[in-house]
């Protein structure tokens, strides 16, 4: 810890939030002070591991904190970081920032009006990976995206558009800079009863179009993206943090194309470490974050405008729905 490390607090210590937690108490930039869960045996077992304060109410610490990462459920998102923005903290609040955009609003207007900074925790901007892609993307025509998983039980209070997809969604939005001129989906619920597999359509302005698949009912993990513009074709492996750019098309009739393919290489890296240590430097140079409450917003705006075609296309399977088994008992979701 060094001598200007940001005071900060974890709320919501459950399989995300320890990382938080953890990796904060190693970084010299942080000085923890405490974790926060609505399990305060939970948070006391976890404290004692890391040095640090546990306490079951984030209210404890408004006032004894300058920052703090929210990664509470999502539909506690919005009173955490409402109450800390409100108590002059910095915030990092995990995605999807809010469960409505009324929510969303009331927090950028909070944190500008505090003048405080409002982080949102869309991870995959600090895979050195994706950042190779926003180097070498231009004008995107057509992307794809898969980004499928197994199923795990912590992510039951949202659907697979929030809980996965909404990765891809960020990403596209910040890639064509533009917001969609019209979005179709459809989902089907499987294993609970918000969807698990959803396919969505964005179509831009200026003429981009993205096909998204995010499913949580894959054997596997896979994340991959493809994007085509007209210069290059450019494959992004998210969990593999590979990246293959192809570009420098030449042809001549009646031969066969020669391209050029690069494979950068990046350094291996940690991107929720990246992620908070970038968010630290912001509290501390006092600097928009690269995903502010703004970017978080337009990412949750398309999500539910997503989910709303989804929902409208089940209406007619209702009775079928209605009738399904449900194998996943309702459960209250971890926190984190």
């Amino acid at each position: 810890m060094s001598a200007g490390a940001v005071k900060v607090a974890v709320v919501g210590v459950g399989y995300l939030g320890s990382f938080h937690a953890e990796k904060l108490a190693r970084l010299p930039e942080a000085e923890l002070v405490a974790v926060v869960d609505s399990d305060p045996a939970k948070a006391e077992k976890l404290a004692r591991a890391l040095g640090c304060r546990g306490t079951g109410d984030h209210r404890e610490l408004l006032g004894q904190v300058q920052a703090v990462s929210v990664v509470t459920p999502t539909v506690s998102h919005f009173s955490v970081a409402r109450d800390f923005l409100a108590a002059g903290a910095d915030v990092l609040c995990e995605k999807p920032m809010t469960n409505s955009l009324e929510e969303a609003d009331h927090l950028i207007a909070l944190a500008a009006e505090q003048g405080r900074i409002l982080q949102v925790g869309h991870l995959e901007r600090f895979n050195p990976a994706v950042e190779g892609m926003f180097a070498r993307a231009g004008r995107p025509m057509f992307i794809e995206c898969n980004r499928i998983a197994p199923f795990k039980a912590r992510a039951t209070d949202v659907d697979v558009v929030l809980d996965l997809m909404i990765h891809d969604l960020d990403i596209i939005l910040a890639l064509v800079n533009e917001e969609p001129a019209e979005i179709r989906a459809k989902g089907v619920p499987v294993l609970g009863p918000h969807a698990d597999l959803v396919n969505a359509r964005l179509e831009f302005p200026g003429g981009c179009v993205a096909n998204i698949t995010a499913s949580r009912l894959a054997l596997k993990d896979e994340r991959k993206m493809r994007l085509f513009q007209p210069d290059a074709y450019l494959s992004l492996d998210f969990k593999k943090r590979k990246l293959l750019v192809v570009s420098g098309v030449e042809y001549r009739p009646g031969g066969v194309p020669k391209v050029s393919a690069e494979r950068p290489r990046f350094a291996k890296s940690d991107p929720l470490e990246r992620e908070l240590r970038s968010f630290l430097e912001c509290v501390q140079q006092r600097r928009a974050p690269r995903v502010d409450g703004a970017a978080g917003r337009r990412a949750l705006a398309c999500a539910l405008a997503v989910r709303a075609c989804v929902e409208q296309g089940l209406c007619q399977y209702q009775e079928l729905l209605d009738k399904s088994p449900r194998w996943v008992a309702a459960q209250p979701p971890e926190e984190g």
